[in-house]
C-alpha cells in the first residue's frame, strides 16, 4: 500500500512542538503533503530530515505565511512550483512532484504526480476573494492539462472551500461567507463534474455529514465537532480505481491536535 497524507500544520515548528513526529511515527506516511508550513527550507530540513525524505518546498511571499511542501520516502524524478510566475500572494501556494513507484512484477517503472497546494482562505466582498477566484482559476486550468496527460495523480491540500452542505456543520450559517459561497463550491463542481477529478475524502468517507477536517480553535468548535470539510485528496481516474481507504486522523482529544486541521489519509493499492 502506498499511504498518502495531507495536512496543513499551521507551522511546522508549532506542529512539531505539538506531537506531529508522534503522529507521523505512528502512522508511517509514505508522502506528506503540508500546508502553511511557514518556515525556510533549512527549517523544514531541520523537521523532516533529507536522510529520510525527498523534499520539495515554497515559502511565501511574506515571512511566516502560507508555504507548501511535499515529503517523500520515494524517490523524486521532478518538482514543478507555482502556476503564476511572479503573481503575487500565490508563491507558496502550489508545488508539484513526480514520484517513482515501486516496481510491481517486473512491469517497467511507474510516476505518480502529486500536488500540495493551499488556497486562499478569502473574506467575501473584499479584494481577497479576487485573489482566491484568480488562483481558482489557474488551479482549473493546470487540473484540466493534469487530468489530460492522463496516469496517476492525486492533487491535495486545504482548499478552503466546503463542498456541500454536509461539509460544514453550521452551513445554514455560513451561506454568505468565504469558503462557502456559491461561486467557490462551483469550482469543486467542474473539477468533479467537468474535469473527472474524484474527491476521495467524500467517495471513501461515507456520505456525511462529515467527517471534518478543520475547526476552529476557539470555544468548543472540536468538542462539539462544529467543523468544515476543506482539506481534499482529488485523484485522477486512474489513481482513484486503487484508493481503498480515506480517513480523517482526528486528535482523541483538543490538547491532542497539533493542528486545527487534522490529516487527511487515503491508501492506494499500487
Amino acid at each position: 500500500m502506498l499511504t498518502i497524507a495531507t495536512v496543513n500544520v499551521n507551522g511546522i515548528r508549532a506542529a512539531f512542538r505539538r506531537g506531529m513526529q508522534e503522529w507521523i511515527d505512528t502512522r508511517r506516511p509514505d508522502v506528506l503533503l503540508l500546508q502553511e508550513v511557514r518556515a525556510d527550507d533549512e527549517i523544514l530540513a531541520d523537521h523532516l530530515s533529507p536522510d529520510t525524505w525527498d523534499l520539495a518546498h515554497e515559502a511565501g511571499d511574506a515571512k511566516g505565511r502560507a508555504g507548501v511542501a511535499i515529503a517523500s520516502r520515494l524517490p523524486m524524478r521532478a518538482v514543478r512550483i507555482g502556476l503564476g510566475a511572479g503573481v503575487t500572494g500565490e508563491r507558496g501556494r502550489w508545488v508539484e512532484a513526480d514520484l517513482e513507484l515501486p516496481a510491481r512484477d517486473g512491469a517497467p517503472a511507474r510516476t505518480i504526480t502529486v500536488v500540495s497546494t493551499y488556497v486562499h482562505s478569502g473574506t467575501a466582498g473584499t479584494p481577497s476573494m479576487d485573489e482566491k477566484y484568480a488562483f481558482l482559476d489557474r488551479v482549473t486550468a493546470r487540473l484540466g492539462e493534469i487530468e489530460q496527460s492522463g496516469g496517476y495523480a492525486v492533487v491535495a491540500g486545504d482548499v478552503n472551500i466546503a463542498h456541500r452542505e454536509v461539509d460544514i456543520k453550521n452551513w445554514k450559517g455560513n451561506l454568505k461567507a468565504a469558503g462557502f459561497l456559491p461561486q467557490e463550491r462551483a469550482y469543486l463542481d467542474r473539477w468533479l463534474d467537468d474535469l473527472g477529478w474524484h474527491d476521495l475524502g467524500r467517495e471513501l468517507g461515507g456520505e456525511g455529514p462529515g467527517p471534518y477536517t478543520w475547526w476552529s480553535w476557539r470555544g468548543q468548535a472540536f468538542d462539539n465537532d462544529s467543523g468544515w470539510r476543506i482539506d481534499y485528496q482529488l485523484a485522477t481516474g486512474d489513481l482513484a480505481e486503487a484508493a481503498v481507504s480515506a480517513t480523517v486522523d482526528r486528535a482523541a482529544t483538543y490538547d491532542a491536535r497539533f493542528s486545527d486541521h487534522a490529516p487527511l489519509v487515503v491508501e492506494y493499492d499500487l
